[in-house]
Parts: structure tokens; C-alpha cells; sequence
């Protein structure tokens, strides 16, 4: 068994011709996420990007999906049902709230609940304010300057009388008649970060204690699953019609099998693989062989290293 502490994935992704994350509309114009970042040289660049918030909830709706009916990985009634509330909508625990629990009764509470446990929640009905971590976490999916690309569209919705704008406000509220909208398209290739804390997975952070009855391993080899169909599927907005071509996928993925943090260097960087693998050279020779760092160069490499953990992974536990 590969025992996981951290693990983390950085990625150099192309992808074309998608709409994923925008930031709303004016009008009849749809507009992009636009973000400034700075280049390793300091020089400020103005690039589309995907939100961690957008790339973690495709995350944790593949979970959704792979834990629902698995009475290994339970789900409490919200999150049952895929409510982004997650515990804190479940009755049962609003019941459970009235009760005036501990912190430590509220996280273990939380903790039954496979969402809940690696997505995170914060609690804060019943004057309580309990946060528990999420055990995966994203930064943005941030286009790489020079190498993205947003135009916008003209598109039309026909209707057999032509008539370009309803004139009744009742058609113009319903979506009725002639419809004139632009919509954005992005091409290029955009650097992913992603990390999970395995060792966390069924832990308290308050009382420092693993909850009874968590099936530790089955939740880890669920989110890593649900990690790789982040890739292989990025649901996000406008899927029905620019569902995005996704070209290549390359990186890194590093993990520590005991307390250390996986190496983790932004694609941003052009030679991003290269420090990680420098970074864990280094941190092995302080523990010997604690990290790892495997490149891989297409999707598919990512997919047989993803495929190799999950069928052998189990999580790092603390000696309490």
C-alpha cells in the first residue's frame, strides 16, 4: 500500500473553445472572468481564468455522484440531494444544533457525512461559528499569458416571424420571439493547482481525534477519483453548446507518505516539473524518500498515475 500524507497536482492544461466561468451579463452580452496576475518577472498580465470555487464544485460533484448510493461513503440528507449548504440544510442537524453541542460534537457530527468531511463546511446557525477545512483544496485555473485567447460571439435564437426584439413584455420576460445575444469563447492553455490533505480525512481538528465509523481509505480513493474526473470532465457553464476541447494536460503530481507538504510550483513557471522535482531532492534528503514527484505528459499519463494510487492508496494517520 502507498500510504498519502499530501498531494498535489500542478497542471499546464489547453483547452478550447469553452465558457466554464463568467462573471454575469450586461445586456445581451455575456462577460468572461478576466483576472491581472504577475509573470515570474514581475510584469503584470491581464488573462482569462476559471475560479477555484468553479473547479471545486466540479470536483465535488463528481464525489457527489460516485458517493451517492455507496453505503461506505454516507451523505447526509442536504447533501443527498446535492445541496450546496451541505449539512448545515439537513434537519436532522438543525435539530441537533438546538441541542447546544460542543465544537468537538459539531465537527464529528460533520464528519459523518462524506461532503462534509472532505469538502468542508462552516456551521453557524444556533450562535455557533465551527469551520471545518476542506481536506481538497483548488487555486484559479489562470490562463498563461501569451498563450489565451477570449473572443466573443454573435449568436441569435430563430423564430419563424423574425421579429428581432418582442414587443409584449410578457415575450420578453418569458424568452419568447427573436433573441440576440453574444457569447464568450476562451482558447489557450491555463495552469492548475490542485492539493489534498489525505492525513485529514475522518480527523478533528479540535480534539485532535479520528471519528469512529469513517471509512478513511474508501473516502480517499473517492476523492482521488473525483480529483481525476476533474479533468477528464470540467463541467462548468455553457457545456450544452462549447463544451471545451481539451487538447493536452501536463504536468506533475507529488505526494509525501508521512508529514511533509507535497511540492507544489505554479505552471505559471515554465519550469514548474523541473523545481518540483528540486524542491523533493531536497526535502529527501532531510527525510529520506518521503516525497514523490511523477510528471506526466498527456491526460492519459495522468490517468494511469491516478489509476495506480486509487487501487493502491490508503491515508496517512497520526499517532494519537
Amino acid at each position: 500500500m502507498t500510504t498519502i500524507y499530501n498531494l498535489s497536482i500542478a497542471a499546464n492544461a489547453t483547452l478550447n473553445m469553452h465558457s466554464l466561468n463568467n462573471e454575469g451579463g450586461e445586456g445581451n452580452q455575456i462577460q468572461t472572468r478576466v483576472v491581472t496576475i504577475a509573470d515570474s518577472e514581475g510584469r503584470l498580465h491581464s488573462v482569462n481564468a476559471i475560479s477555484g470555487d468553479m473547479l471545486k464544485h466540479i470536483q465535488a460533484e463528481h464525489l457527489y455522484y460516485l458517493a451517492k448510493g455507496d453505503a461506505d461513503l454516507p451523505l447526509c440528507k442536504a447533501c443527498a440531494i446535492f445541496d450546496a449548504n451541505r449539512m448545515s440544510a439537513d434537519p436532522d442537524f438543525q435539530q441537533f444544533l438546538k441541542g447546544k453541542p460542543t465544537p468537538v460534537q459539531v465537527v464529528d457530527r460533520l464528519l459523518t457525512c462524506t461532503l462534509d468531511d472532505l469538502e468542508g463546511n462552516l456551521v453557524t446557525q444556533g450562535n455557533q461559528s465551527v469551520p471545518r477545512k476542506s481536506v481538497v483544496e483548488f487555486g484559479w485555473a489562470i490562463g498563461i499569458p501569451e498563450s489565451v485567447s477570449t473572443e466573443q460571439y454573435f449568436h441569435v435564437k430563430y423564430d419563424p416571424d423574425r421579429r428581432e426584439i418582442p414587443t409584449e413584455k410578457k415575450e420578453r420576460s418569458g424568452n419568447l420571439g427573436q433573441a440576440i445575444f453574444h457569447r464568450p469563447a476562451n482558447s489557450g492553455q491555463y495552469a492548475i493547482i490542485a492539493s489534498v490533505e489525505a492525513s485529514r480525512i475522518g480527523f478533528n481538528d479540535i480534539s485532535q481525534s479520528y471519528a469512529a465509523g469513517v471509512n478513511r481509505e474508501k473516502r480517499l480513493k473517492a476523492l482521488l477519483e473525483s480529483l481525476l474526473y476533474t479533468f477528464v470532465q470540467p463541467s462548468g457553464a455553457m457545456r450544452n453548446t462549447q463544451n471545451p476541447h481539451i487538447v493536452d494536460v501536463r504536468g506533475a503530481l507529488s505526494y509525501s507518505t508521512a508529514p511533509a507538504p507535497a511540492p507544489l510550483i505554479s505552471p505559471l513557471n515554465g519550469d514548474f516539473a523541473t523545481e518540483m522535482q528540486q524542491v523533493a531532492d531536497a526535502m529527501n534528503v532531510i527525510h529520506q524518500d518521503r516525497i514523490q514527484v511523477l510528471p506526466f505528459g498527456s491526460l492519459a499519463e495522468l490517468a494511469q498515475i491516478m489509476q495506480t494510487l486509487i487501487a493502491d492508496a490508503q491515508p496517512y494517520t497520526f499517532t494519537l
